[in-house]
């Protein structure tokens, strides 16, 4: 494809089969196509091919496509562009400068000009030609039929008329006289204006390349290679990462790749991950712990079991998600596709409009010969259809390296509308993990004390408050001691000895159970606690109560800036939970949501019905969350944001992906998302305004045809500058 019209024209001819979905996407250089069972695939290339363009069916073995184009391709563009320019520029100096107008300049510049319209432009001619035979046009019909017309007229000057005469000397001007025009040669504007093009689409190739730098990285960031442990669990062999298969062991060293997804059977060690979520601070992981392959061990050796390989790893799946955005289309950009579908047949009758006009009116061949020729060269839709898909590359890649993961171009427009965001409490504002809030001791007792002996005793269960009590344990006072007669009451605590003592932890009646006093104070605390949403265990030892701890869901430390940064791109945060409303409410407090805004009490299926009685009361309701219970209201709502550290039915059902488990990336996921949409409007809005002001000045013959092409060149240019600032986007 060499412009908008051709992937226009490609969509249109898929699209025309029975079951047959595509959207072809220019920048790119892809389509993406959804088809019945009775289509074969081999017929959609078939249909590509009878429209006059190639294709080919992705590599099954590849976990995702994002294949650059041939580097040779670029390299004979720069090549064919350096030829040009150097014969075109003594050309193009002779024409604007009077002095160097030799006698018998006209023939030198017919000699250089010569093969630069005929071998420079040479694409330009093969694809409308290609086109012609089909039945269509193209921007290439425009270019091509611009520079040979210059060039045919020039040779009819130089050889039938006045213009090959020795002597001849003519200014340059930005636009042009009326004449009879067989004195006039136009060899620079043939030269110029293929030269401008050919750069225009050497720049925006290699621009276009730069923009999907990011999804590039993104597949190449896999390790390639991995030692394997046989079934002895002694003997490792390297083997390449392709040969590795779901439940099989690998060992990754310090400093090494971890080639797939996988669950660690042996070691501890920290993780980085910031190629894939942008967090920068290592994770701390041990047995049972999953690792996800392409993030590096920065620590100890782990042996860990492959739980996800090829196309179903994490890296696989963000790289499709990526790319799938990336060949989607905005709506916007639909309109600009339909425009520049019809656009040069529009033009071309423009131009035959313009010379039969200036004709008419006695302006002069010449006059109106030029004046359509620049009308023909000044109208090239490309801008339009870059506008949007090189935008998307940017931002969708700039997105992936922060952990933004945006499933298509539809989701940016949906950023700009929202005013509501509603949020799961946990996992999502809360780790969704227990941890130690809080001691609090009879008078007279020692912290440390309740603490070791308490968290000795917890440390020999599995429950998920007795693991968060001996962790902020360890963390409090280090090693803890060891138990001894270790009993579990069901639903009440436990009991055991430490050292000398024996220690009892649980709910206050089983402290009664246990014969050990009860204290007032502390069950005045535990109610008072509880009220707040803690969740209380109270320690004794020696016939009485000596202290109680308060354990609960750990906020998350960015939650609250999170919302006040959500509050300053104006929406309204809400906190939805299946909660208890106290927990909820004391949540709440904490991140600074308003009480009116705490929906608690939910169930799983309710969910949705509070997403749709939001949209019912009028508002463009954003969803974030990570679970099961979440997929249908991330479905529902308007916007859908899942955590990656989430299921994979939420993320499934989602809009956007936040690959790190911080509600800080929803903020940047979309102010990203306004920022990538904000920017294929203001390129729409120059391509379009180029076209509008161009076209007019180029029929009333007030553009020279090598003004024509630079200008030209230039606007598709700038629209992919403009795009690649994207990669400038910083997280806050």
């Amino acid at each position: 494809m060499t412009c908008a019209s051709c992937a226009n024209r490609i969509e249109r001819k898929l699209n025309k089969l029975d079951g047959v979905s595509a959207t072809v996407n220019y920048a790119t250089e892809k389509a993406k196509v959804s088809y019945a069972t009775d289509v074969p695939p081999e017929r959609l290339v078939e249909t590509v091919e009878q429209a006059g363009y190639g294709a080919a069916l992705p590599r099954p073995e590849r976990a995702t496509g994002g294949e650059p184009a041939p580097p040779d391709e670029t390299e004979q563009l720069r090549r064919r562009l350096l030829i040009s320019a150097v014969l075109s520029a003594p050309v193009i100096a002779m024409a604007m400068i009077p002095a160097l107008q030799f006698t018998s300049w006209q023939w030198l510049s017919l000699t250089l000009a010569a093969p630069v319209v005929v071998w420079g432009a040479w694409p330009f001619h093969r694809a409308a030609w290609t086109n012609l035979r089909h039945g269509t046009t193209t921007m290439d019909t425009l270019v091509s039929m611009g520079t040979l017309a210059a060039l045919a007229w020039s040779v009819y000057a130089l050889f039938w008329g006045t213009a090959g005469m020795p002597g001849m000397t003519h200014p340059f001007e930005l636009t042009v006289e009326r004449s009879d025009g067989s004195g006039n040669i136009y060899l620079e504007a043939a030269a110029g204006v293929t030269t401008f093009i050919l750069a225009g689409r050497y720049f925006e190739k290699r621009s276009k390349r730069r923009a999907g730098a990011a999804l590039r990285a993104l597949l190449e960031m896999g390790a390639k290679e991995v030692t394997v442990l046989d079934a002895d669990g002694t003997t490792e062999r390297q083997v390449p990462v392709e040969q590795l298969a779901v439940g099989r062991r690998f060992v990754v060293r310090p400093g090494e790749k971890v080639a797939t997804d996988g669950v660690i059977e042996h070691g501890t060690s920290a993780i980085d991950t910031s190629m894939l979520t942008g967090e920068s601070v290592p994770v701390e992981v041990g047995p049972e712990d999953e690792v996800v392959g392409a993030t590096v061990n920065a620590g100890g050796r782990l042996v860990v079991r492959a739980s996800r390989v090829g196309g179903d790893t994490q890296l696989a799946q963000m790289a499709r998600m990526v790319e799938d955005a990336q060949n989607g289309k905005a709506e916007v950009q639909r309109l600009a596709d339909r425009i520049s579908g019809i656009f040069v047949p529009i033009v071309l009758v423009l131009a035959l409009a313009t010379l039969i006009f200036w004709i008419a009116i006695g302006a002069g061949l010449s006059m109106a010969f030029t004046a359509a020729v620049a009308v023909l060269i000044i109208a090239c839709p490309c801008a339009l259809g870059l506008a949007t898909p090189t935008a998307l590359m940017v931002g969708t890649g700039r997105g992936a390296q922060l952990g933004i993961l945006i499933k298509g171009p539809e989701v940016l427009e949906s950023t700009r509308k929202v005013d509501t965001i509603v949020l799961d409490k946990t996992g999502t504002v809360t780790t969704g993990r227990m941890s130690l809030r809080e001691v609090v001791v009879a008078e007279g007792e020692d912290e440390a004390q309740v603490l070791r002996l308490a968290g000795a005793l917890e440390a020999a269960s599995e429950h998920p408050i007795a693991r968060a009590i001996a962790t902020g344990a360890r963390e409090s006072i280090g090693q803890l001691p060891p138990v001894e007669g270790f009993a579990n009451a069901e639903g009440l605590g436990v009991r055991g000895t430490v050292g000398e003592e024996s220690v009892v932890v649980g709910r206050p009646g089983l402290l009664s159970e246990a014969g050990q006093m009860r204290c007032t104070d502390l069950d005045d605390a535990t109610l008072a606690h509880q009220q707040r949403g803690g969740t209380v265990v109270q320690v004794a030892w020696g016939g009485r109560a000596r202290g109680l701890l308060v354990v609960a869901d750990t906020i998350k430390e960015s939650s609250a800036q999170a919302i006040t940064e959500l509050r300053d791109l104006g929406l309204r945060p809400i906190l939805l939970t299946g909660d208890h409303e106290v927990v909820a409410r004391s949540v709440a407090a904490d991140v600074g949501i308003a009480p009116e805004d705490v929906i608690a009490d939910v169930m799983p299926a309710d969910k949705v019905a509070v997403v749709e009685r939001l949209q019912g009361e009028g508002k463009v309701v954003a969803m974030v969350g990570d679970g099961v219970n979440d997929a249908a209201a991330l479905a529902t709502a308007d916007l859908g944001l899942a955590m990656g550290t989430g299921t994979d039915v939420a993320i499934e059902a989602s809009d956007l992906t936040l690959v790190r488990g911080d509600l800080r990336v929803a903020v940047d996921a979309i102010r990203l998302a306004r920022r990538t949409l904000s920017t294929i409007r203001g390129n729409l809005f120059w391509a379009f305004a180029y076209n509008v002001a161009a076209l007019p000045l180029a029929a009333a013959g007030m553009l020279n045809p090598m003004i024509a092409g630079a200008a030209m060149a230039f606007s598709s240019v700038f629209v992919v500058s403009n795009s690649l600032r994207l990669r400038g986007f910083t997280a806050r």
